[in-house]
């Protein structure tokens, strides 16, 4: 039995998706997906809040049993490639390097960019700065710690000497950042916000602003090889669902971050209105999630990390066909 808050809420995401043109429309002509069933993966960044509050959406395309797996730790792709999710936005560095070491996971759309922001301390002003410096992540292979070696790759220096790599979770990095411990750390909403609202570090690297990271996909949309292969329909219905919730981010933030809220991804709506509006959520059509693909992995390769080349990587691993579709479909 659903609450009364439950109801209220869906009717309002419903609501709003319908206001804004959301609905599956486009759909109707289309064949009903192939299974009804549908499994999504929930990290704690709020920056995958398309794929959060989708699920109104994704009913609406046909799915009756949509389930969300909390992922506590680990990279995305090996949760998708264990079987333990169909579908998931990811962060695309981490992607990248599993997909290098044979995993069966598909790229199908970019989803956003400008997720990760480079805070410092006093020592820390550009990205060359961080040289002999002590850098905070969570984990070693995760994506603090894969996109920031791409980006001191960029730049000329080598991730695995030139950096002190410290792991800390994020709440412990934020307090060692303000207590002068550590130099510097990357961070993913809502660190960010709460951050700038403690007055905490400054911002290095901004990713929604700061070229070249400003022009490429942080985060994108991957799905199973054997989703993918067995059920066309069902995986282009749910990218759709995807795409226009990063459009409602784009379009309501105040009411996504309500949701976001109330769905108990996060406690302040403060911080979660102001991630909404900081992520670039409705760029999706704007770039070419290729394009993404070739950069990093090209930024991956100087830092060691992957030994594919791109080529390789765009040619197994990636279906444009359902989001090249969806793009005359969604029109801005």
């Amino acid at each position: 039995m659903r609450s009364r808050r439950e109801f209220l809420r869906q009717v309002a995401v419903a609501g709003t998706a319908g206001c804004l043109g959301l609905r599956p429309d486009a759909a109707a002509a289309e064949p009903p997906p192939e299974t009804t069933r549908l499994r999504l993966i929930q990290s704690s960044s709020i920056c995958w809040a398309p794929q959060y509050v989708a699920d109104t959406l994704l009913r609406d395309e046909g799915f009756t049993d949509v389930q969300y797996a909390k992922l506590a730790g680990g990279v995305i792709s090996e949760a998708l490639a264990a079987g333990d999710a169909d579908i998931s936005m990811n962060f695309v560095g981490p992607n990248l390097i599993r997909v290098a070491q044979g995993d069966p996971i598909v790229f199908l759309a970019g989803a956003h960019v400008g997720c990760f922001e480079l805070l410092g301390g006093d020592r820390v002003r550009a990205i060359r700065d961080l040289k002999g410096k002590i850098v905070a992540v969570a984990w070693l292979g995760g994506p603090e710690h894969i996109f920031l070696s791409s980006m001191v790759a960029y730049v000329g220096l080598d991730p695995g000497k030139d950096i002190n790599w410290a792991r800390f979770p994020p709440s412990e990095s934020m307090r060692f950042l303000e207590e002068g411990l550590i130099d510097a750390f990357l961070a993913f909403p809502p660190s960010p916000q709460e951050l700038r609202a403690r007055n905490v570090g400054h911002v290095v690297v901004n990713s929604a602003v700061d070229r070249p990271w400003s022009q490429y996909f942080c985060c994108v949309v991957t799905g199973t090889r054997e989703f993918v292969r067995k059920y066309p329909v069902a995986t282009k219905r749910a990218l759709r669902a995807i795409l226009k919730a990063a459009d409602l981010c784009a379009r309501e933030p105040e009411r996504v971050a309500r949701v976001l809220v109330d769905k108990g991804y996060i406690k302040q709506y403060e911080y979660a209105l102001q991630a909404m509006k900081d992520v670039p959520y409705g760029k999706w059509r704007a770039y070419d999630p290729e394009d993404t693909i070739r950069f990093y992995a090209l930024r991956l390769h100087e830092a060691g990390m992957i030994k594919s080349s791109p080529q390789k990587i765009i040619a197994q691993s990636t279906n444009w066909r359902f989001l090249t579709e969806l793009k005359k479909e969604l029109k801005g």
